[in-house]
């Protein structure tokens, strides 16, 4: 059985520098990746993604790190309907492998990942 290893708000900014220096200059989190559009903080064992803010400011995302991905696409891929939008694992530039989900009657997505290295 995988196991899930934590969950993290992925919370869209209009201005990623001011929300990212909330949380680094009140709550003493760290950078831990910094690209144009997107920022990794963390503390702890926690950590937050900031993303560019779009059109769909409503929509929500959150990313679940797991141990064994291909063991959570297994469990689920036949339990998908065709109601459910979704993306199949695919590997990222910046070193995870991804499922992408559409959880039902929301408009939030779900990440699921697990680190390529």
């Amino acid at each position: 059985m995988y196991h899930a290893l934590y969950i993290s708000p992925m919370i869209p900014s209009f201005d990623i520098e001011k929300t990212v220096s909330f949380f680094t200059d009140l709550l003493q989190f760290q950078v831990e990746r910094a690209d144009e559009n997107y920022r990794i903080l963390y503390k702890d064992n926690q950590t937050l993604h900031i993303l560019r803010a779009g059109p769909d400011i409503g929509e929500m995302e959150f990313y679940l790190v797991v141990d064994d991905l291909d063991e959570v696409w297994n469990g689920m891929k036949d339990k998908l309907s065709d109601h459910i939008r979704y993306r199949e694992p695919f590997d990222r530039e910046y070193g995870m492998r991804e499922v992408h989900v559409i959880i039902p009657e929301t408009k939030t997505l779900l990440f699921i990942g697990q680190s390529l290295g």
